[in-house]
């Protein structure tokens, strides 16, 4: 079981790191909005209403909604918390599986529209990839630990520095240093490959989505077969 929860939590830091990536590059490249920072497109939106700035305010209108959109689709397909739950749910599989065909959408779309992609193309970008983090963020709910998060993490921040502050032991904040440590490193990276290799962004995204599922596959999902063998042989 603590072997299982260490993969879990290896997994989430990996999707924090996409989270990153990705508002990085919805920074740089499509419109200058965030793609799962919703506190921070509620601010450009507010800030874009007062200085008639028409471009920044429906990028990060549009950022909003499609996550919204995104964080409801995820709930669905991942569904709440229930007792008897698995450490990681067949359901997680699924709606991150989701996140990745809506990643891989948005991917095709990149290569397809090339650097002089115009604004019609970019909003279609940005949503897709704002619908997709939406996704993510709500299906790691299904996990139901408390102030688990990969997309808002100023909560995250504050509780590591008020148990800091309250003299906590501290392996109770290494995991969530871990996940704000994971945004950080994907952001970095997201922001790298934007400026080395532009047309490669996409892949980090794909590369790190596709990481997560195939090893929850391998660890949570293929022992079961056997343990229903091994269970039908017992009742035999």
């Amino acid at each position: 079981m603590r072997g299982d929860l260490r993969v879990r939590q290896a997994l989430v830091v990996v999707l924090a790191a996409v989270s990153g990536a990705t508002d990085a590059i919805g920074l740089l490249a499509l419109g200058g909005a965030f793609t799962s920072v919703m506190t921070g497109n509620l601010v450009l939106l507010g800030a874009a209403s007062a200085t008639a700035d028409g471009t920044l305010a429906v990028a990060s209108g549009t950022a909003i909604v499609a996550f919204c959109l995104g964080v409801a689709a995820g709930t669905v397909l991942a569904g709440t918390p229930s007792a008897g739950d698995a450490v990681w749910p067949v359901r997680v599989t699924v709606a991150l599986a989701v996140e990745g065909g809506l990643l891989a959408g948005y991917a095709a779309g990149w290569w397809m529209t090339g650097a002089d992609r115009g604004t019609t193309a970019t909003l279609l970008l940005l949503t897709t990839t704002a619908v997709a983090l939406g996704v993510q963020s709500s299906t790691v709910q299904r996990f139901g630990v408390s102030g688990l998060s990969t997309t808002f993490l100023t909560g995250t921040l504050t509780s590591i520095v008020v148990r800091l502050s309250t003299r906590r032991p501290l392996r109770e904040v290494l995991p969530s240093v871990h996940v704000i440590a994971g945004l950080v490193a994907g952001a970095a990276a997201g922001a790298g490959v934007m400026s080395a290799l532009p047309n490669a962004a996409p892949a980090l995204q794909l590369v790190m989505v596709g990481g997560v599922l195939l090893v929850a596959l391998a660890r949570f999902h293929r022992r079961r077969p056997r343990a229903a063998a091994r269970q039908s042989s017992v009742d035999v």
